[in-house]
């Protein structure tokens, strides 16, 4: 099934009922096919041909998802980019995918018009919202969204595609290097987000809140996944008002709640006795993995609710996931392959490993994407030839552990791995036992050069409060830890740095 056919399977079978919740606008599944369909023809008319990439460029609202399904309907691949990017960055991704067009809202009409005029492949923009019209002039030709609502017809134009053709390009958080965009193709998509949905059960029934941006690719699964089930998405800019998500999330009847450590980290410091989320069938997390802590607590806080604990890439969206059942005797797994797929362990040397043992995690299945744009030097370090002519599979770079009942635990990223005292030691397994202690909000720990240790632990820690001490992590590491993977030295921060998923960015903490 081609991406975008997603909203219009449902379009059809449910055309009165609401698709979309932001803020004030409930917009029906009818509405929103036909404002994509709409926008399509304009990007036809502008000369988007097959495979062509367009920038979506703009916060999470209507439009953005708009957006992205009428690029699909064009023919296009869509780009989504996080809207917080600065000007140098942006000039980056629209070179890097050779961008056709970008599609922004009226606050980065400014920032647009001064650089794509130094991006040869860039021959038109879009600005502005459904409710007004952008009234800049000169430089690339533009229409405002608004006029292109009302100018241009609501039907579906005569675009061929196959499965196999270019659906997006997801762009990696660069946090080892210069952002990659993944090759997601439509037949990718239309893989993964089936099998997410069948472990998550999801139901037309199901009312999903998202709070992640779009540019994320768990962020931009969310309306993909709702919108093939036919449920309801509550769309909302960010958790960062979060008395106002959960206000929210209360009056809708909100069924799924997907998020990532440090949104759950906020939430579990909030008196959440105010909020009626008795409605709440499911809660997700991923993007990192969830401290054994965080786990106790949401499963105190909400026992009703099916908790999934799961680990994902960008090569290929999801890899594995913790049954809800399994989550209190396996706090710290994230469980198993997603249905379809096949995943294993692997040493050095390319040998596969059985259980109770460590190595990196392979990933097999139709998930597994299409490698990076424009970049085979760097495909060929990742994705690696099959058994199977024509396939290939996906090697993480993470060392997992495999129990005696196959369920696996993430270890550490190999590039974390810290050499301390001639051994390797696992940064996740200290941060476990940071986040135990009270008034822990954020824990990191990385290796600093030591003559005499080779690599010295050294821990970040975010506080709730300035009470803790120094001297009252190292006591409380001693008690859980070894003496080599207790930290020689703590820095205390108000926040550490994250990208905008919100996973800590190791490599700035120096």
């Amino acid at each position: 099934m081609l991406v975008h056919e997603f909203l219009e399977r449902s379009a059809h079978a449910v055309p009165r009922k609401v698709a979309l919740i932001f803020e004030d606008q409930r917009v029906t599944y009818h509405d929103l096919d036909a404002m994509a369909n709409r926008l399509a023809n304009a990007l036809v008319d502008r000369g988007i041909e097959w495979g062509d990439r367009v920038i979506v460029y703009m916060p999470n609202n209507v439009e953005s998802i708009v957006s992205i399904f009428g690029i699909l309907k064009a023919g296009g691949a869509f780009v989504v980019i996080n809207p917080t990017t600065k000007g140098e960055k942006l000039r980056y991704y629209l070179h890097d995918c050779s961008a056709r067009g970008i599609i922004a809202d009226e606050n980065h009409e400014a920032l647009v018009r001064g650089i794509v005029p130094n991006v040869p492949s860039i021959t038109f923009g879009v600005f502005g919202s459904l409710r007004g019209d952008s009234h800049g002039h000169g430089g690339t030709p533009h229409a405002s969204f608004g006029s292109i609502q009302n100018e241009y017809p609501p039907t579906l134009p005569r675009v061929p595609l196959a499965d196999s053709d270019l659906a997006c390009l997801v762009y990696t958080s660069g946090s080892t290097g210069e952002p990659k965009g993944v090759v997601e193709r439509h037949k990718n998509i239309d893989f993964v987000t089936t099998s997410i949905t069948s472990y998550l059960e999801n139901v037309p029934d199901d009312i999903v809140v998202n709070v992640l941006p779009f540019s994320f690719d768990y962020g931009l699964y969310q309306p993909l996944m709702v919108f093939k089930f036919g449920g309801t998405l509550v769309l909302e800019r960010s958790f960062a008002y979060p008395v106002s998500v959960l206000r929210t999330m209360e009056s809708e009847g909100v069924t799924g709640f997907p998020g990532v450590p440090t949104l759950f980290s906020i939430l579990l410091k909030m008196d959440l006795s105010r909020y009626n989320l008795s409605k709440l069938r499911y809660i997700t997390n991923t993007a990192d993995f969830l401290p054994v802590s965080h786990v106790q607590r949401l499963r105190t806080l909400f026992p009703w609710v099916r908790l999934y604990s799961m680990y994902g890439q960008t090569e290929c969206k999801r890899v594995l996931y913790l049954p809800p059942e399994k989550v209190d005797q396996y706090p710290d797994s994230v469980g198993i392959a997603i249905p379809g797929t096949e995943v294993w362990l692997e040493d050095s040397n390319g040998h596969r490993l059985g259980p109770n043992s460590l190595g990196e995690l392979v990933v097999r299945g139709p998930h597994v994407m299409g490698g990076y744009w424009n970049s085979p030097e760097l495909t060929a370090q990742r994705f690696y030839p099959s058994s199977v002519p024509g396939e290939f599979v996906l090697h993480t770079g993470d060392l997992f552990q495999m129990d005696s009942h196959g369920l696996l635990y993430f270890i550490s990223r190999q590039d974390d791995i810290i050499k301390t005292r001639g051994e390797k030691v696992a940064p996740k397994e200290i941060e476990n036992v940071l986040y135990r202690l009270p008034g822990v909000k954020e824990a990191a720990v990385i290796g600093v050069p030591d003559p005499v240790l080779g690599q010295a632990l050294k821990a970040f820690i975010a506080t709730d409060h300035g009470e803790l001490q120094a001297s009252d992590v190292i006591l409380h590491c001693k008690k859980y830890l070894e003496d080599l993977m207790v930290p020689q030295s703590i820095e205390f921060r108000t926040e550490l740095p994250k990208n905008p998923s919100g996973k800590i960015l190791r490599q700035r903490l120096v």
